[in-house]
């Protein structure tokens, strides 16, 4: 995420309940289907490490994530980062009954600068890939649910 420190913030508002939400952001069997294939396990316990590997245009790109906060059914943070490339953020989502379902707001903060010869680190590439699990991946998984 080079080219600015401003956090990149993008929010959805679904028809689900936040327990169902909740679970699609929490439940590595879910998050598999929606956001990383990769995913063996996660649990939205502080401290929990999760790992797994991406591979883009033949490069590996490993995922490093802490668990930094968790309200159930709330908030939940994590930070995120790449072994073997510079950088480090902090994703956040937060969780909100709406009129008729849930609203998501997901915040995606850098506090040391990723590669800036990398384009896959770009500001532009992550809020086009937030904006695609947001309103493409999620949407399409939960109204798989119901």
């Amino acid at each position: 995420m080079q080219d600015s420190t401003e956090s990149i913030v993008v929010t959805n508002t679904f028809p689900e309940p936040v327990a169902l939400v909740w679970k699609a952001l929490t439940d590595a069997p879910s998050m598999r289907q929606w956001f990383f294939e990769p995913i063996t396990a996660f649990e939205p316990v502080i401290g929990h490490v999760t790992e797994f590997v991406v591979a883009v245009d033949g490069i590996d790109y490993p995922h490093l994530w802490n668990v930094l906060e968790v309200e159930p059914g709330r908030r939940l943070a994590y930070r995120w980062r790449y072994p073997g490339f510079a950088g480090d953020s902090t994703v956040t989502w937060e969780l909100a009954e709406s009129p008729g379902g849930t609203r998501v707001t997901l915040t995606h903060v850098r506090h040391e600068p990723f590669p800036e010869d990398n384009p896959i680190f770009s500001r532009d590439a992550a809020r086009g890939a937030w904006e695609y699990y947001l309103h493409k991946g999620l949407p399409a998984f939960l109204s798989q649910l119901g």
